[in-house]
């Protein structure tokens, strides 16, 4: 039972593909090194912040974004 609620803790936050798109356009509209603070400010909806550490993990994994110490910047190019 405890890996149950254990599962269902990690699944509360998960983001959905509208979401990450939503996210992966505030990023490549901003062209510029972006702070996690400004980014949650140019969001036109409301994120979570640990569903938004999650959808920035997955950028950076991807390949689409860099995670820095002044902050974060797309740097996929289609």
């Amino acid at each position: 039972m405890p890996q149950t609620i254990q599962l269902l803790e990690r699944l509360k936050h998960s983001p959905n593909l509208t979401t990450i798109l939503m996210v992966e356009e505030v990023l490549k509209e901003a062209k510029e090194i972006i702070t996690l603070a400004e980014l949650k400010r140019r969001l036109p909806k409301k994120v979570m912040h640990q569903t938004l550490i999650k959808i920035l993990d997955y950028l950076q994994v991807s390949g689409k974004i860099i995670i820095g110490t002044k902050g974060i910047l797309w740097i996929f190019t289609e």
